[in-house]
């Protein structure tokens, strides 16, 4: 019924693009999702209801990476064969660096002193900082300037490790 050879995008009908709009991921996923659950399969062949869990595995694969703009946005380079280097490109612009620095040392001190204000603000600002890199990150994508795009990936990374350490300050500071 589906191709297991097709990508992600191609699965789900939506052009190779990082803008792509969260209501037509949805509508695809449910679409497809629906034509191969495999409840739909309960009455079928031992053979036919493990194909059926292949494309259902597939799809839900496919939906995790298309939904998540940074899976998205990874996935996205690898179709173009660019490795972002997550694990062995650590090199970073200074100002990049002080920042981070700056980032992690507001985010232990609000959290030493279980400032949740302060936490929450952190956040608020971390989320726009967030939101304007994942902007650019998609233009460079959807331009083709695939090894900038890796940058911004790898800058994303950072952004995503110190959001989750807010959000277990804040947990932390709460209880």
């Amino acid at each position: 019924m589906i191709d297991l050879s097709r990508n992600h995008f191609e699965l789900f009908g939506l052009p190779a693009r990082f803008a792509v709009p969260a209501d037509a991921i949805e509508r695809s996923y449910h679409e497809i999702q629906g034509r191969v659950h495999p409840d739909r399969y309960a009455d079928a062949t031992d053979a036919e209801r493990r194909t059926a869990m292949q494309w259902a595995t597939h799809v839900n694969e496919a939906y995790a990476t298309l939904r998540e703009p940074l899976k998205r946005a990874r996935y996205l380079l690898a179709l173009r064969g660019v490795d972002p280097q997550i694990e062995t490109n650590t090199a970073m612009p200074a100002e990049f660096l002080t920042a981070q620095m700056e980032w992690r040392e507001a985010v232990e001190e609000a959290a030493l002193a279980a400032d949740v204000d302060a936490l929450d603000h952190l956040l608020a600002r971390l989320r726009r900082d967030t939101h304007a890199e994942f902007d650019a990150l998609g233009r460079e994508l959807d331009e083709g300037r695939d090894a900038e795009a890796a940058a911004s990936v790898r800058r994303l990374m950072f952004y995503e490790k110190i959001q989750e350490d807010i959000g277990h300050a804040i947990v932390a500071a709460e209880g």
